[in-house]
């Protein structure tokens, strides 16, 4: 249950804080401190920071791609050599999985240093 409330709450507050403060980068702090005070194993930690920032970041880029029609994705899509625009809004929200899962793993190996 802690686990699914991290993986949640990542999500919910990474949004909240990336629309706020425009800093892409704060997912990982928020990720960070989450793990850090839900008190994870550090490869849960990994694992709720991957996902919960994965969920928000696909969800975010699928909305904006869909606001825009596809324009600006199959753009980038054939500048990176992509097949298709999906497979563009999936590399970005790994990406995005990737810094939240490393910054939930430091944030759960800096608790478990402690204890």
């Amino acid at each position: 249950m802690r686990f699914l409330i991290s993986i949640l709450s990542i999500a919910i507050v990474s949004g909240i804080a990336a629309y706020m403060t425009n800093i892409w980068w704060c997912i990982a702090v928020v990720a960070f401190i989450t793990t850090l005070i839900s008190g994870l194993a550090p490869g849960k930690g990994f694992l709720a920071g991957f996902c919960g920032v994965l969920l928000l970041w696909g969800i975010w880029a699928l909305l904006l791609d869909l606001l825009n029609q596809h324009i600006l994705s199959q753009r980038m899509a054939a500048l990176f050599h992509l097949p298709n625009y999906a497979l563009f809004i999936v590399v970005i929200a790994l990406i995005g999985g990737l810094i939240g899962g490393f910054a939930g793993w430091s944030g759960s190996l800096l608790r478990s240093s402690f204890t």
